[in-house]
């Protein structure tokens, strides 16, 4: 069905124009009509809003004419001096700075001095055109985007376990199909209320939904069972379902034998995730962790979706993992109406990751460690492969080195405002301060371009062409609506005009231009848009990639066949709980959790500025469940502030019995003294880098009663901005010997030599696989004795872990070794988890020699 482009509006000498909403991933269809500003919009019969929009979509024309809006580039009054006032300036003086200072950079430090920061909002043209100048104009590797603090958790997970990342990999329609559909840590009641047709419809329909969620959202409202995990436990959660699972034979055995690998190693992971220590862990319980067990098993269409609530952790990958194993292991991806998805969150989440903006990626969601993948691309760019510079840092990596020695030491930002949206924000701010030049394209002053040396004034949404790709894979048109003030261009006419000026050829402004390019660089790639055209997108309302030729129709469902395997076969993989980086301690005694409301977004560069949204939200509310409330002497509405090892910020308290007593939670979309990152933690999941958003320790004290605005934090109390340093990860290390179960006997022993780096005595954590011994069920173990041995400089210790419980500590002193009889322990029943944990302090590395003798009876 062919979608009308452009249309004249009857007497007027306006026109109308199909095109998208500017906000999340659903990229809402919506018709605008323009010409004598202000424009006007209503929503559209596009498959996927289907005549919905929310509030943000409604209120979105006010901010094309909003009087806070960058028309002329601005630059500092006195170069190099970021105290003097930003001042209006030409293009020409403008882009002169911004390409002296790329200059004078890589001369003195060399090319990777110079980095970039993109946006899950640019287009998949700008998206594209961002990586190939970093990689062909800039010849550098420091480059990142916004999207590593939002969807990297899950496409980690994803291409482990099915050799491709697409986050939905069916049609949103598939949900309203659905017998039972599980939420994990997704509220799009809130966050993309159109979507909520589809659920509705299912519920209409005799739909179990079920939501997993810390908070009694809108959305878990509406479901037929809602849970309240611990923030930081869904890995638990996951791994608990599926013993339950395996326990009451609902494992659909014919499916993972002829479509999986690896289920036996997942199998014996899972044996120690009984319902009652499950419980215990995650605060869920046991009757509702059956329920839902048996609502996927049985239903015949069933569907498990993941978001940031489960993801944004220091485990993120392996939780998303868990719960597609709890899919793999019931049969569901790949069977109709059925799977496992995550809910991508910023408007080109999907898009954005695929072309070029992320450290270790090109084109086509192809590896740049590739060869192949090089020279493909290489050939499209013209350029030699070895030109092409290698894999960067992660985006809080880059961040946290700006202005070192071997860090970027000038940036170019497009469509970021990472003083508000990365994690341990006022640590960021301090970096962003460090670097020697900072050059940021909005439509807006964010609070990131207050800091900038030079900030260009950039188109809006109505006003460019481009493709998006929403959260099922479904690239779409958006259209230019109206013409952009004079005096403003878009991100992909800055791009062509600054690589010409630095000597790079190839780069163009017109985004037909570039989409055909990214369609040559793509093919062959995981995300293949090579039979995509604007054409096809016009007449199909969409064209779900991977495309590879134009008479391909397009893949609405992934895997009904095959994975995107070598072998064809999807992954599992065994995972472990690990508790949260950081605990509830005496001094920081709640959990604290982030999220989005319904009328604000992201980083709310835009939404804070929109009048009818500030007056749905118009400041940031802390929740706190009465109970806690009532300890403290906080009534709604009081003054609160919240504090953490990283930052104080303060906010109003909302009193609601919709969170879990030992949780706190506030929205991210501020800054300032109302800064949800100013709290949270860096700490980074090992394989996607992606912060730990979701929790850490929190502590919360009344600072005054209701008041229309709450001063910020004192500055004197806010704790010290940490030195540059390596950010904090959990990196698991391989074990250095297998452990064979193939001879059964009496004695057991967990040993071996295993390299340890510390986190702190306080941060006690797992070693290494083969330090983990689970007795068989039927059978009673008991420990004998412990002898082990420390390398390092440093007094260590390790813990015996019982069923995640510690039992017993270890001290060994520097280059020291001990060894502890264990005459008195007590049996240990059948499924009983042991494991021994390590601690050290914080940097110190060396190597620990380890002996744990058990016997079985």
């Amino acid at each position: 069905m062919s979608t009308a482009v452009s249309l004249p509006h009857p007497a007027t000498g306006t026109r109308t124009t199909a095109t998208h909403c500017p906000y999340c991933s659903l990229q809402c269809g919506v018709t605008m009509t323009a010409g004598d500003r202000p424009a006007t919009l209503v929503p559209a019969d596009f498959p996927v809003n289907r005549g919905g929009l929310c509030s943000k979509g409604w209120s979105a024309p006010e901010l094309l004419d909003h009087p806070e809006r960058l028309l002329r580039p601005l630059v500092r009054a006195v170069p190099g001096d970021r105290t003097s006032p930003l001042v209006e300036s030409s293009w020409d003086d403008a882009l002169d700075r911004v390409v002296a200072a790329v200059r004078s950079t890589q001369e003195r430090y060399g090319r990777d001095a110079v980095g970039c920061f993109g946006g899950g909002g640019l287009t998949n043209e700008q998206a594209y055109q961002f990586g190939k100048f970093a990689r062909v104009a800039l010849r550098t590797s420091a480059i990142d985007y916004n999207g590593r603090f939002c969807m990297s958790s899950a496409a980690g997970a994803s291409v482990k376990a099915f050799g491709l990342d697409r986050g939905m990999p069916f049609p949103l329609a598939d949900v309203a199909e659905a017998d039972v559909v599980v939420l994990v840590g997704s509220n799009p009641a809130d966050t993309m209320p159109p979507a909520m047709q589809y659920f509705d419809a299912g519920r209409e329909r005799g739909a179990e939904h079920i939501v997993i969620d810390p908070r009694r959202t809108s959305t878990a409202k509406n479901a037929g069972l809602h849970v309240q995990p611990l923030p930081g436990t869904d890995l638990a959660l996951a791994n608990g379902l599926l013993h339950i699972a395996l326990a009451e034979g609902l494992v659909d055995e014919e499916y993972v034998a002829a479509r999986t690998t690896g289920f036996a190693d997942v199998r014996a992971g899972v044996a120690g995730y009984w319902p009652d220590r499950v419980e215990r862990l995650t605060g869920v319980p046991v009757a509702q962790q059956r329920r839902i067990v048996f609502a996927l098993a049985r239903g015949e269409r069933s569907i498990i979706l993941s978001a940031r609530g489960a993801e944004q952790h220091r485990s993120g990958t392996d939780t998303a993992l868990a719960w597609i194993n709890l899919a793999l292991a019931l049969g569901l991806p790949g069977r109709p109406g059925s799977g496992w998805g995550t809910v991508t969150g910023q408007g080109n989440g999907q898009g954005g990751r695929e072309h070029g903006q992320k450290a270790d990626q090109l084109p086509g969601y192809r590896k740049i460690t590739d060869p192949a993948a090089r020279a493909h691309v290489a050939a499209v760019w013209g350029v030699d492969p070895e030109s092409i510079p290698g894999p960067g840092r992660s985006a809080f990596e880059m961040l946290d080195a700006l202005g070192t020695d071997g860090g970027v030491r000038t940036m170019l930002v497009l469509a970021s405002n990472i003083a508000v949206s990365a994690p341990d924000a006022r640590r960021v701010v301090s970096r962003l301060g460090d670097l020697d030049f900072l050059a940021v394209s909005d439509f807006f002053l964010s609070e990131t371009a207050e800091l900038a040396d030079v900030v260009l004034p950039s188109a809006m949404w109505a006003e460019e062409e481009g493709t998006m790709t929403n959260l099922e894979g479904r690239v779409i048109r958006r259209r230019q609506a109206m013409s952009a003030p004079d005096g403003v261009r878009d991100d992909l006419q800055l791009l062509a005009e600054l690589a010409g000026r630095l000597g790079a050829a190839g780069f163009s402004g017109d985004a037909g231009t570039v989409f055909a390019e990214l369609g040559r660089a793509s093919a062959g790639g995981a995300a293949d848009y090579a039979g995509i055209s604007y054409e096809r997108i016009d007449a199909e309302q969409g064209v779900f990639w991977p495309c590879p030729t134009p008479e391909h129709p397009g893949t609405p469902r992934l895997f009904t066949e095959r994975f995107a395997t070598p072998d064809g076969r999807a992954q599992f993989t065994r995972v472990e709980h690990v508790d949260a980086h950081e605990r509830p301690d005496a001094q920081y005694p709640y959990v604290l959790t982030t999220g989005r409301v319904l009328a604000q977004y992201q980083s709310g560069t835009q939404t804070r500025r929109s009048r009818s949204l500030q007056l749905i939200a118009p400041t940031p509310r802390a929740e706190l469940h009465p109970d806690l409330a009532r300890s403290l002497g906080i009534a709604s509405g009081d003054a609160v502030e919240l504090a953490t090892r990283r930052g104080r910020a303060r906010f109003h308290a909302h009193v609601t019995d919709a969170i879990r007593p030992d949780v706190v939670f506030v929205p991210f979309h501020w800054g300032g003294g109302a800064s949800a990152n100013a709290l949270t933690d860096p700490a980074l999941d090992p394989t996607s880098r992606m912060p730990a958003f979701k929790v850490c320790a929190v502590a919360v004290t009344r600072v005054g009663v209701a008041a229309e605005r709450i001063p910020a934090p004192e500055g004197a109390a806010q704790p010290a901005t940490p030195a540059h340093q390596t950010p904090t990860a959990h990196t698991p290390h391989a074990p250095s010997r297998r452990r064979t179960t193939s001879v059964k006997s009496t004695p057991r022993f967990l040993s071996g030599v295993y390299p340890i780096t510390g986190e702190g005595l306080g941060k006690p954590g797992p070693v290494d696989p083969a330090l983990r011994y689970q007795v068989p069920e039927g059978k009673t173990a008991q420990a004998l004795y412990f002898r082990g041995g420390n390398s390092t400089d440093e007094l260590v210790y390790l813990l015996l872990v019982r069923d995640g419980e510690p039992m017993r500590w270890f001290p060994i002193g520097a280059r020291g070794d001990c060894h502890v009889p264990l005459r008195v322990v007590e049996d240990l029943d059948g499924g009983t988890v042991v494991e021994l944990h390590a601690a050290a302090p914080v940097g110190v590395t060396g190597e620990i020699v380890v002996d744990l003798g058990l016997v079985e009876v």
